[in-house]
């Protein structure tokens, strides 16, 4: 068949995430979504932050929460009161009403944008399985129950790519509900009577709990479901086709669990303006006092306090508000219009200052630090050669490999090539064969696997892997002539290059963990019926598994002073009943109920030993470009750069060397994997001692630690120049978000690529998104999007220091300004008696302080104290903003008072 005939339980992608609700397991009749039992959310993505009727009222509340909004709203409702009045309405009310509707223009703007976006993700068309063939509908429309057709690739299994849900780059392995595999056609599915049960939905990623049960058979089949059964929403499936239902929509899927909800931002810029405005006020009413105080309070002197305070209302000016909002708006247009970061788009126009002052960067890795491209070193040694590059030191000959160096002059020359050609020989079949590698066959974008198989056509293979690296290094032997042409669950087959086929039985196989960092596969040989243990590892534990040999030590040194992922390569050749005796201790012990793992390991390393060492392999990441100068003009601008991955330990410390997160100079601390409180106790004070080193901590640790020791935690974490976090969960960065900027009060910014970095993204002070090739999740949730990492460094160095520094000009030259037509209002009040009396009215108030000074003053935006150039060429022009000097209680006493008194003793004189 053409189709994967399969129930696995599937989720369709996204949805709003409008309160968690009260979860429940459910029952879902598979092709009868009608039967379900309770009401399922619909399944929806909404990134806004308002709908139709609360858009008014939020972005209302959203400006008049603040003191400085506040302030003039009261003030011009004030005028509503006869006694109070000094002037017309629009006086007051022309200059508010046209601030509001700039932020209501914004914010509209921005809304539609996201609604947009929002629909052409609804709007995905996907096809189901009905009564009447497939079907096409909306993602929107789809409901529990359905059948969903997706596609993906080999018959009995799939791969998937989950670094949009989880961080992780390795391909996970998924497995059909067996029973179904037996159905002649994938629209026997809807014949059948059959549910899936599956437990309440919960924002655990790596787990699954459900049954199918089959109600027709004779007897009824009753199949249990877990992970390995189930196509999580955000993940991608690499080619073909494969149909499941429908289990979890909407606010249900795991992907929007882990996510939090849109929140409206407000830079620190704005907060300390805010500020600002309650110490003018303060002196606003000082000053009202004082002159109700020179009147001697007679009268109706509370009412001439309120006159007062309308009268010198300028030392708090409404036009601070419309400069700095057309200010982050010329602000947000340049970022957009840069050249030299071409695609960066600015979603959230009110916070471009925040770029000017980010202490803390966190950074996933997934999909846009490493490139996903690998290159293969092997070395192999002899008595004559060692082999370091094989394009430079190696010929391909007969698919086995000859040194270049030997001559075949001698008859002890023939002798010595033929023996290192045959060793060679063994090296290469042995990385052909020891991997997890399945290669795939499409044509013209249709998997046509009986087809594809029989010819073996090359430019229609694809390989798939749970690892990067196990890509890496079956691609490696195709180019050297050995290639993987098939392979399913009890066979493999390799071509030589004179187009022979050798056919290989697996036997077993030992796949990779974590605790053993090794794996091996049995085979045998049709053609000559041996059997062969080959076995691949991390050189710490394969030392003590293969034979002695006085160069290993020293090559693993080398390879890995280059930056590359070292691998052990070793085989053992068993007799027949070796074998035998094997499976049989081996079949028992897989068997056992209690201590399974111990008794199966101990079977496994009864081959392990005294094994021929053959090669040594090595991958390393090829990053991005401009990588890791990115990196080390963050670092000399005093950013700390954190970076929060779902990969591996291994994987994340590579890449963390590699593109020099952690310099050559600094050691690297590995926090020990603790489950206990006396565990973490122990590990921190071990931590506690290292000083300038580099951390490296996984999510299951790292939830332990910040579960009993949360501030001594993140006290040692921040004095860290880096810190590595593998296996975070997307809640867990979140998490990490939140505790920074709580323990330390400095301005975070989070830059992630994938869906699983979307809640922190969220929570970070300024959220970039980078636009993957595996969707635009993380880009549509952002304050800002670029196309590639590298344009992170002029995004900060350039335009967020020259917003800072140009905002804060700004703000400090307009309350100048105010303060000296407020000074000449004293002067002018005092002349007469102290009387409250305006020195000019209606459009002579807007047409000189908020227009006619508009234009020199605004002209501050497009000041430039350095070119881009030096901003980039010299980081550490970025560390003084860190400390925000340009806008302190310092420089505004110097802007308001010094200024100001120069100012009138020039008016004076």
């Amino acid at each position: 068949p053409l189709y994967r005939r399969t129930s696995l339980e599937w989720c369709c992608p996204w949805s709003s995430c409008c309160g968690m609700g009260d979860f429940r397991p459910r029952t879902v009749w598979l092709g009868h979504p009608e039967k379900r039992e309770q009401r399922y959310p619909r399944n929806v993505i909404n990134n806004q932050k308002y709908n139709f009727f609360t858009f008014l009222p939020g972005v209302l509340f959203n400006q008049f929460k603040y003191f400085f909004n506040l302030y003039f709203l009261l003030l011009a409702c004030s005028q509503f009161v006869n006694e109070l009045r000094l002037g017309a309405l629009y006086t007051y009310w022309v200059p508010l009403g046209f601030v509001l509707i700039i932020t209501i223009v914004r914010e509209a703007v921005e809304e539609i944008r996201c609604f947009l976006r929002d629909k052409e993700v609804n709007s995905q068309i996907y096809s189901k399985l009905s009564t009447r063939g497939e079907l096409l509908f909306t993602l929107k429309d789809s409901a529990a129950g359905v059948f969903v057709t997706q596609k993906t690739e080999v018959i009995c299994s799939c791969f998937l790519r989950t670094d949009q849900l989880d961080g992780e780059t390795d391909w996970k392995l998924r497995l059909p509900v067996a029973c179904t595999q037996r159905l002649p056609t994938a629209a026997d599915l809807l014949q059948i009577r059959s549910y899936v049960y599956a437990e309440e939905p919960n924002i655990d990623i790596h787990n699954f709990i459900g049954t199918f049960t089959r109600e027709d058979g004779d007897p009824p089949v009753n199949e249990s479901l877990s992970i390995e059964n189930t196509l999580w929403a955000s993940t991608v499936i690499a080619s073909g086709t494969v149909v499941g239902v429908v289990i979890y929509t909407g606010k249900e899927l795991r992907s929007v669990m882990n996510t939090s909800n849109p929140r409206h931002k407000i830079g620190l810029f704005d907060l300390e303006v805010n500020c600002l405005t309650k110490i003018l006020f303060g002196a606003l009413v000082v000053v009202s006092l004082v002159m109700v105080a020179l009147q001697h309070f007679a009268g109706r002197w509370y009412l001439q306090i309120f006159r007062f305070l309308l009268l010198f209302s300028n030392i708090v000016p409404i036009s601070l508000r419309v400069n700095l909002d057309m200010g982050k708006m010329v602000f947000s247009w340049m970022i957009k219009n840069d050249a030299k970061i071409p695609g960066t788009v600015v979603r959230a126009s009110t916070i471009p200052e925040q770029l000017g002052r980010i202490s803390y960067l966190l950074t996933d890795k997934t999909g846009e630090w490493p490139l996903c491209v690998r290159s293969g070193t092997v070395s192999y040694y002899s008595t004559c050669i060692t082999f370091y590059s094989i394009s430079q030191n190696l010929s391909f000959c007969q698919w086995g490999l000859v040194s270049q160096g030997v001559t075949s002059r001698a008859p002890a020359a023939t002798k010595v090539r033929k023996t290192i050609s045959s060793r060679v020989h063994e090296a290469v079949k042995a990385i052909a064969l020891v991997h997890n590698v399945t290669p795939v066959y499409e044509a013209n974008g249709v998997t046509d696997q009986a087809e594809a198989e029989q010819h073996y056509e090359d430019t229609c293979r694809v390989y798939q892997a749970s690892s990067p690296d196990e890509v890496s290094l079956v691609q490696w032997t195709e180019s050297v002539g050995l290639t993987l042409v098939g392979r399913d669950q009890s066979s493999m087959q390799l071509r030589t290059p004179s187009g022979q086929i050798l056919n290989f039985t697996i036997l077993q196989i030992f796949p990779f963990t974590y605790e053993s960092k090794r794996m091996g596969i049995i085979v045998r040989d049709e053609s000559t019926g041996e059997i062969t243990f080959y076995m691949k590892g991390a050189d710490v534990v394969m030392a003590g598994i293969v034979q002695y040999n006085d160069w290993l030590e020293e090559e693993c040194g080398n390879m890995a002073r280059e930056g590359l992922r070292v691998l052990v390569v070793a085989k053992k050749s068993l007799t027949e009943e070796q074998y035998q005796d094997f499976e049989a201790r081996y079949v028992q012990a897989k068997l056992s109920v209690h201590d399974r793992s111990l008794k199966v390991a101990t079977v496994i390393e009864s081959l392990e030993m005294e094994m021929e060492l053959l090669c040594l392999t090595g991958v390393e990441d090829q990053l991005q470009a401009d990588v890791r100068p990115t990196l080390e003009i963050l670092r000399n601008a005093g950013i700390k750069v954190w970076m929060l991955t779902g990969d591996k330990l291994e994987t994340a410390t590579c890449t963390a060397k590699n593109a020099h997160l952690v310099t050559r100079n600094q050691d690297v601390h590995v926090f020990r994997p603790v489950t206990t409180r006396s565990e973490a106790h122990l590990e921190l004070n071990a931590f506690r001692r290292k000083h300038d080193c580099a951390l490296v901590i996984s999510g299951d640790s790292l939830e332990v630690c910040l579960k009993f020791y949360e501030y001594e935690f993140m006290e040692l974490a921040c004095q860290c120049p880096a810190v590595v976090c593998c296996r975070c969960a997307p809640t867990q960065k979140a998490q990490i978000v939140r505790l920074l900027q709580e323990c330390t009060g400095k301005l975070t910014c989070a830059v992630g690529d994938g869906g699983n970095d979307v809640s922190m993204i969220q929570e970070a002070d300024c959220g970039v998104g980078v636009e993957g090739k595996e969707g635009k999740q993380a880009s549509l949730a952002a304050d800002f999007s670029v196309t590639q990492f590298k344009h992170l460094g002029r995004l900060l160095m350039v335009h967020g220091r020259n917003s800072y520094k140009r905002s804060a000009a700004l703000s400090q030259f307009v309350i100048h300004r105010s303060l000296c037509i407020s000074t000449m209002q004293a002067v002018f009040s005092s002349v007469f008696y102290f009387a409250s009396v305006p020195l000019y009215q209606g459009f002579l108030i807007i047409g000189y302080s908020t227009i006619y000074t508009m234009f020199p003053v605004f002209s501050l935006v497009l000041d430039k104290d350095v070119k881009s150039e030096v901003a980039m060429l010299y980081p550490e022009l970025y560390k003084d903003l860190l400390k925000g000097r340009p806008l302190s209680f310092k420089t505004f006493l110097i802007w308001s008072f010094s200024l100001s008194l120069l100012s009138e003793l020039f008016l004076f004189k």
